[in-house]
């Protein structure tokens, strides 16, 4: 952890399918008080998912997460994806974990393959060479034999390669109960376990026979 009071996150959204997830995890990191600091980096097709899947624009880019959130944080630096300049671009400026919720395969290709030509693909690299730690949620279906190679390379590189695959076994009722048990998971990754992620204890059928 970082010798600030909480961790420092970056949260790279790109366009692949997944707005809501983006969301959740915006509004979980702010939430934490673990967390003392969220670099947000939004691509320009990341922007455009927001508009299509939640109906936010983001006019100015800086006043997105109070669209996303209904209110404004503290903790979120918002970075345009063009300035590879920024801090998080140099393995010299201390980030804890990233996040790229979703993670488009354009993204994991650039990552898999270090072709770092914008923030959100310069920053994941950073904390690849840099032995920090990187999740991808990748978001697409089917798999082409390029993508498997791919997330294999980022994988044996050091990134967590999570699909955004929802879970059933805690019976959910409501898209978002799918979404937050997705996102406690994602963040579980990250030394941030949440008390809402439901926990697995075991098969109820089977814990019966044991007690007959």
């Amino acid at each position: 952890m970082s010798q600030t009071k909480g961790q420092i996150v970056t949260l790279g959204v790109t366009g692949a399918s997944g707005a809501l997830l983006a969301q959740k995890a915006l509004h979980l990191l702010v939430e934490d008080a673990r967390v003392a600091k969220i670099h947000l980096v939004v691509t320009e097709t990341g922007q455009r998912l927001f508009a299509e899947e939640l109906s936010i624009s983001s006019g100015d880019l800086k006043q997105l997460p109070a669209r996303l959130l209904g209110k404004s944080s503290e903790k979120i630096e918002v970075l345009p994806n063009k300035d590879v300049g920024a801090s998080i671009a140099s393995g010299s400026y201390e980030v804890d974990a990233m996040l790229v919720i979703p993670c488009s395969m354009g993204c994991l290709s650039a990552v898999a393959n270090g072709s770092c030509d914008d923030l959100v693909s310069r920053a994941a690299d950073v904390m690849l060479k840099e032995g920090r730690k990187l999740v991808l949620c990748i978001r697409d279906t089917p798999f082409s034999r390029i993508h498997i190679e791919n997330m294999m390379r980022a994988q044996s590189a050091g990134a967590v390669i999570m699909p955004a695959v929802p879970s059933f076994y805690h019976h959910p009722k409501t898209i978002d109960d799918l979404v937050t048990q997705y996102i406690c998971r994602v963040l579980a990754q990250i030394g941030l376990p949440q008390d809402g992620m439901y926990r697995w204890t075991g098969s109820h059928s089977e814990a019966k026979k044991a007690e007959a």
